[in-house]
């Protein structure tokens, strides 16, 4: 039997993350309207499904719904993106102590895993799988950490700044520069080493907050 559009209709959860992988390489741009007609057709969803997802994604900091007027993509300055990092460095350095004081022998093996997978991505180029495996690798040492409150609460963070970071994990050279950063946070974490793991982390932070002033100062200067 030939399927419907209606059976091919992706559930509500997939309906937001299309929603939101689009928000994060600017295929939607910070203050555009989001049209529910139009995202229920370019998604083969519901109008039920991108209403709901709509909210989600407000919930989360990346739209945000405007009275009379409807949802847009929320816009994240680069003065609230570094303020949002700042916070990160506090939280994820406490995650990453907490990780070092209590990380097991299976989840070491996978972080050095991890951290091998991470090599092989940068030496090969390939920038979309290293920023999936850099997203990989803080969430799991937040939930070694065991730090819940603290994961919520990241995880809304990253919400609202992920098109920066996005933007700035594209940027030629990046990776090279976040790597040994990632891999000293790994191996502090590891060697369960609680003040190193946390300062490994507040030194990534501080990086990212840097490379996002350098990567708005070269943007502005290319529009001059």
């Amino acid at each position: 039997m030939a399927e419907t559009a209606a059976d091919q209709r992706p559930g509500e959860r997939s309906v937001v993350a299309a929603i939101r992988d689009a928000i994060v390489r600017g295929e939607f741009v910070p203050n555009q309207r989001l049209v529910e007609a139009d995202l229920s057709a370019q998604f083969a969803a519901s109008r039920a499904s991108v209403r709901s997802a709509l909210i989600e994604l407000t919930n989360e900091g990346l739209v945000e719904r405007v009275q009379n007027r409807g949802a847009r993509v929320r816009a994240v300055s680069l003065e609230e993106a570094v303020e949002i990092s700042e916070v990160r460095m506090m939280l994820e350095a406490l995650c990453a102590a907490k990780a070092a004081e209590r990380i097991t022998d299976t989840e070491i093996a996978e972080l050095r895993e991890l951290g091998e997978a991470m090599r092989a991505a940068v030496s090969s180029g390939d920038v979309v799988g290293y920023s999936g495996l850099n997203q990989r690798l803080h969430r799991r040492v937040r939930e070694i950490g065991g730090q819940r409150t603290a994961e919520q609460v990241l995880e809304r963070l990253r919400g609202q700044s992920v098109r920066h970071q996005f933007r700035l994990a594209m940027r030629p050279g990046r990776p090279q520069v976040s790597l040994p950063e990632h891999l000293a946070i790994i191996d502090a974490v590891c060697a369960h080493h609680p003040v190193e793991a946390a300062e490994a982390a507040r030194v990534h932070l501080q990086s990212v907050i840097e490379a996002l002033r350098e990567a708005d100062a070269a943007e502005v200067s290319h529009l001059r």
